[in-house]
């Protein structure tokens, strides 16, 4: 039951503008920048398919309700020129207008604009259905590989680069899932139907029609390529305002500290101008590609007007046919923009796909799915502890701890001392097979710790670190996350060894007060002080304490050091300590400097030796 931020990089940055990158070339937090291409399309695109292949049946369906759809939205202007031509020729002939025949053509119209809808409403709810599926199995998947990663993975990448990946990306695949695909069925079935039905009209007038159409392209083109710089920097700039807002509010009582608001005003001044300018550019551009386009294709309407007329008057078409043919030239422009985004959008989901599908097969952690040869309950640990011969680095060609060996026998209180970089923390995180072992073993009961589960060997060990972990939710929820079966009584009375219940009962709401997200709404000695009792709660066989009385006051470390004595009869219990005044009745101290035990023993004995303990403990007190 660990207590545990262990191998976690902060996800904090410098102030004033200076602050971590999302990696990858990507923009700030990991966010993926409008445009972005991915490595490889096509193995993404077929990976992403994977998922689909399920649901093929569906997306059949889709497919098909998707095209009749479209079909009847076609074939709707013909029968409203067909109602057109009825009137006109009643109205010429002088006979009077048909209007049995004119309401039957009216009710085959309503019918299609009836089928319309229906396919239309039915092939998005079940891509709807398609999409969240998918979108549910990706999240789950990538929430379960978050679980098996090893921790070396967090170690190299940013928190943001990893909610990117969770958030952002996924939601790129799931805007392109939900109504993308489906908007290329419907745009490409609506370019080849309206080709069809206008050269069935008239092929001159399609011709026609037709030659403004690169016109029309060039200038998406020439617009696209000068706006996406432009809406690039509004993504970047967007992202340092966004971060510096962030590193400010967290930051507030220094930044008062220090009188640094004027910089900070003119930093966020400086980043808030570039993206002023950025995005009035981009959206200008942007904003402007539609009326040009609306201007090209008026030129085409007018020009079929023009010549329409003329064959109208030569009998080589009907009014009707006329008025149906521009409604198809009204309507020709759209889906060929449609199809336009949808590529460029195919090319972002592509990449945040492949970046969905890079965390997923990263590498997990060594033996998961191996049957574990020790099944201990916590209860029987008796808690012998021996390191043999252990060396590791955090990477391959720099050793943090060279060859340490040493055994911390049952109940035994064991303290680890040295500078900072000596490889204090690094042999817990060992001893909790946060990382595999270059070389050596270590031991539980005899046990190699690679024979357990990882559930169960963690829940052998309670941690109390210096960076306290709290998060959002009630302080009796807090501590209960230490066991979850715990009752309100063993809460409370976990509460009064760690000696925060009386803080607690002062609140208004008791163990019910809520500690909000950031858990600045309490003191630093007072988390502390709720993640001791946390540990105490989960009453485990073996503890650790990495500099667990730090943040808090002498009089209530002296209290907090009665209780862990209590705590740590019949435990063996490893003491990481900065403060050499907490350790002194450690059964057994271990001197620790670049990786090796320097000097062992109690702390009597290591004042006699005179030696690297003696410099330490005397530099702490030194008048």
């Amino acid at each position: 039951m660990a207590d545990s931020n262990m191998g976690k990089r902060p996800a904090g940055s410098g102030f004033n503008g200076t602050r971590k990158k999302g990696g990858r070339g990507h923009g700030p937090g990991g966010k993926m920048m409008p445009g972005e291409k991915a490595k490889d399309f096509k193995g993404t695109m077929k990976k992403l398919m994977g998922y689909l292949a399920p649901h093929k049946f569906a997306l059949i369906a889709v497919f098909i309700f998707a095209i009749a759809s479209t079909v009847f939205n076609i074939i709707s202007p013909t029968i409203l020129g067909n109602a057109t031509d009825k009137v006109v020729e009643g109205l010429m002939s002088g006979t009077g207008i048909d209007f049995t025949g004119l309401f039957h053509i009216l009710m085959v119209l309503l019918g299609m604009y009836g089928l319309c809808l229906l396919f239309g409403a039915l092939q998005g709810w079940i891509m709807a259905d398609v999409s969240q599926t998918v979108i549910y199995e990706l999240r789950d998947a990538m929430s379960k590989k978050l679980d098996r990663l090893p921790l070396k993975y967090f170690d190299r990448q940013t928190h943001g680069e990893i909610q990117s990946r969770m958030v952002n990306d996924i939601e790129t695949v799931n805007q392109t899932l939900s109504l993308s695909l489906t908007q290329m069925i419907t745009s490409f079935t609506t370019i080849i139907g309206i080709l069809i039905m206008m050269l069935r009209i008239s092929v001159i007038m399609t011709v026609t029609a037709l030659v403004v159409l690169p016109l029309s392209m060039l200038v998406i083109k020439l617009v696209v390529s000068r706006s996406q710089g432009h809406f690039k920097n509004q993504q970047k700039y967007l992202g340092y305002v966004n971060g510096h807002v962030e590193e400010m509010y967290t930051g507030h009582d220094i930044v008062k500290a220090f009188n640094r608001e004027k910089e900070s005003r003119e930093v966020f001044d400086a980043y808030n101008d570039k993206l002023c300018e950025s995005g009035w550019k981009s959206q200008f551009l942007s904003g402007i590609m539609m009326p040009v386009t609306m201007l090209i294709g008026n030129l085409a309407y007018v020009a079929v007007c023009l010549l329409g007329g003329y064959l109208a008057i030569n009998g080589k078409v009907s009014i009707g046919d006329i008025q149906a043919f521009i409604q198809y030239v009204r309507s020709f422009n759209q889906p060929i923009s449609q199809v336009a985004n949808v590529a460029n959008q195919l090319q972002s989901t592509a990449a945040a796909a492949e970046r969905v599908f890079e965390l997923l097969e990263e590498e997990e952690e060594v033996d998961l799915e191996k049957t574990p040869v020790c099944q201990i309950a916590p209860e029987e640990v008796r808690g012998k502890v021996a390191f043999d011969h252990v060396s590791f680095g955090y990477d391959a060609d720099e050793t943090v701890i060279n060859d340490f060996s040493f055994t911390a026998e049952p109940g035994q209180r064991v303290a680890i001392v040295g500078p900072t970089g000596a490889g204090k923390t690094t042999i817990v995180k060992l001893l909790m097979r946060f990382y595999e072992l270059n070389g050596g073993c270590i031991r539980v009961d005899d046990h190699d710790i690679r024979d357990f589960s990882r559930a169960d060997l963690r829940q052998m060990f309670g941690m109390v670190l210096q960076d306290t972990w709290l998060n959002s939710g009630t302080i009796r929820e807090n501590i209960r996350y230490g066991r979850r079966d715990a009752t309100d009584e063993e809460v409370e009375a976990a509460a009064k060894a760690a000696h925060i219940d009386h803080f607690i009962r002062t609140q208004p709401k008791g163990y019910d007060m809520e500690i909000n997200e950031e858990a600045n709404n309490i003191s630093q000695g007072q988390k502390q002080l709720l993640t001791i009792a946390r540990a105490l709660l989960a009453d485990t066989p073996i503890m650790i304490l990495d500099e667990a009385t730090s943040s808090v006051d002498t009089r209530t470390e002296a209290l907090i050091q009665k209780a862990m004595a209590t705590l740590m009869q019949g435990r063996t219990s490893f003491i990481i300590a900065h403060r050499l005044s907490t350790i002194k009745d450690a059964d057994h101290i271990l001197v620790m400097n670049h990786g090796d035990i320097i000097e062992q023993g109690t702390h009597e004995s290591l004042l006699a030796q005179n030696g690297f303990y003696t410099n330490l403990y005397n530099s702490q007190f030194a008048e």
